[in-house]
């Protein structure tokens, strides 16, 4: 079951607006951060059992987040959220290990659907 779950973007309002669309009928503790290195270092402290993941931050971009995450847990649930649509980074961030790549903006049931996945992977 998910409970905790990390959003690493940079951007304040996409961090907003991928919370609108989670369920309303589950509490969910969310933590966040603003680039991948913050992203990396919540990640070790809380062990999210799902991380949102934007590519393009600064400080660390998100490929390089996921792939120390998954260095550091290799059962990671990391779901890639980008606006970059060039086929070669979203290879990239798959073969990496994410379990999902979701364009942004996201939708509701996008982003359930995401959740839905994750919790498969869970049990």
């Amino acid at each position: 079951m998910i409970n905790k779950i990390l959003i690493v973007d940079d951007s304040p309002v996409s961090r907003k607006m991928l919370k609108s669309c989670m369920p309303k009928d589950r509490e969910y503790a969310f933590f966040e951060a603003f680039n991948g290195l913050d992203g990396l270092e919540l990640y070790k402290k809380i062990l999210p059992d799902i991380t949102f993941m934007d590519l393009t931050m600064p400080v660390m971009d998100g490929a390089t987040a996921l792939d120390e995450i998954m260095k550091f847990d290799k059962n990671a649930l990391v779901i890639v959220l980008t606006a970059d649509v060039q086929v070669k980074s979203l290879a990239k961030v798959m073969d990496l290990g994410a379990l999902l790549v979701v364009k942004k903006p996201p939708g509701k049931e996008t982003i359930q659907d995401a959740l839905s996945k994750a919790e498969e992977r869970l049990r």
